[in-house]
């Protein structure tokens, strides 16, 4: 183990990944200018009037869910054109989209919530937006969330097509799902990205999660870099289930994670710019749990996101993986006490950000990392076996966590 902590030891002291994202090579490069030029332009789509739908105010507040286990109801789902046209939209809109998002959040991520709750209202209303954000992604993605784009023929549609097919020929992988899905899910990500445009340009789109982002891009200067590579990380699922090496993964957490800590950081406010690393390997940190947690859950669905060059050197197979051989092969425990290393070194540099934030945002990251810190240790308790039982926090530990952290990161800094 010696060995093997020396070689996290390097990892930890590399520069981060963004730069390396961000531009790469010349391939690289041009994968990311076909899909950063996706935009939506006013000459490309119909437009609907706001003060044409002023009789419609009453409507348009948004009343939640009257009942559990009930859909939430889109507070503009009876308007069929993707954008306003007025530049200016009223602040009862923007408000209302707001609500729409915290509401979101509070119904798909309790414990997220939690964290956010206790934020100034600006900051809490923000991440509820950036949250609703990805999490609508993640559903295009990996659930059966269908995202709707008005006037467009979903994956029947030329254009999405045409980004499909130049995509393809570009990234020159063959889809790790079947092709129905895939031109699917690869088409209202698509639409995705072209409302995310709306976000940075004089546009203002009439989805509510994107009018709500739209005025936390604005109010906290988000770069859209951040946005576009959590949606590259989803795209990117579609053409890859298998990670050779612990590199390959990381760019993989980095799109899909720091980039989370990245604009959260930007909510929260910062000074010292050494808190985009930290913020960086907060994202990996808490991804690489994801991936030792749900490995068995992720096998199921034919994905190996645990780098199988180091599955290799202890033995184990993808084989292994997907067949359910990992609980008892005498190469699983050697293998996560190694990963387990390699995580405590994201987390540790993670933990950095908390004193670079101002006293009164410091909760909101320290819940998160705490609760997956507390994840990691009982899976280290169990020597690793995620296979009996789902690896989670019950109520009592939850709240203890809760409490310990509260009067540490907001009480005790007001003394």
């Amino acid at each position: 183990m010696i060995e093997m902590g020396e070689t996290v030891r390097q990892e930890a002291s590399k520069t981060t990944i963004e730069t390396s994202v961000n531009h790469g090579n010349k391939d690289e490069q041009g994968i990311r200018s076909l899909r950063s030029a996706v935009e939506l332009t006013s000459e490309a789509v119909r437009a609907v009037s706001v003060t044409a739908f002023d009789a419609l105010r009453a409507s348009a507040k948004f009343m939640g869910v009257s009942k559990s286990g009930e859909e939430l109801s889109n507070p503009f789902d009876s308007i069929d054109a993707p954008v306003w046209s007025e530049k200016e939209i009223p602040p009862f809109i923007v408000n209302t989209s707001y609500d729409y998002c915290e509401a979101l959040t509070i119904r798909e991520a309790a414990n997220f919530y939690h964290s956010f709750k206790y934020l100034p209202d600006e900051q809490r209303r923000a991440m509820c937006a950036y949250y609703a954000f990805c999490r609508r992604a993640d559903d295009i993605a990996d659930g059966d969330y269908r995202d709707l784009f008005p006037g467009s023929d979903g994956a029947e549609d030329p254009e999405a097509q045409e980004y499909i097919n130049r995509l393809e020929e570009m990234i020159q992988r063959v889809p790790v799902v079947d092709r129905s899905s895939f031109m699917d899910k690869m088409a209202q990500l698509y639409f995705f990205r072209k409302k995310l445009s709306t976000a940075y340009n004089d546009l203002a789109s009439t989805d509510p999660i994107f009018l709500a982002l739209k005025d936390t891009v604005q109010r906290f200067g988000i770069p859209k870099i951040h946005m576009d590579d959590l949606i590259t990380g989803m795209e990117d699922d579609f053409f890859r289930d298998r990670y050779e090496s612990f590199d390959d993964l990381y760019k993989y957490c980095y799109r899909v994670a720091s980039t989370v800590g990245l604009v959260c950081i930007e909510i929260y406010g910062y000074e010292d710019s050494a808190a985009r690393e930290h913020a960086e390997a907060w994202g990996v940190f808490m991804q690489l749990v994801n991936i030792l947690r749900d490995v068995q859950e992720d096998a199921e669905r034919g994905r190996i996101y645990l780098p199988t060059e180091d599955l290799a050197r202890h033995g184990i197979t993808p084989e292994d993986v997907l067949e359910g051989r990992l609980n008892g092969h005498p190469g699983w425990n050697p293998f996560v006490t190694e990963f387990i290393e390699r995580i405590e070194v994201y987390r540790d540099r993670a933990l950095g950000l908390l004193p670079m934030l101002k006293p009164k945002m410091r909760y909101s990251p320290a819940i998160m990392m705490g609760l997956y810190r507390s994840i990691l240790k009982k899976i280290n308790r169990v020597n690793g076996d995620v296979f009996t039982e789902r690896i989670r926090l019950n109520k009592a530990e939850k709240i203890t966590l809760a409490l310990s952290l509260y009067i540490r990161h907001r009480f005790l800094t007001f003394f």
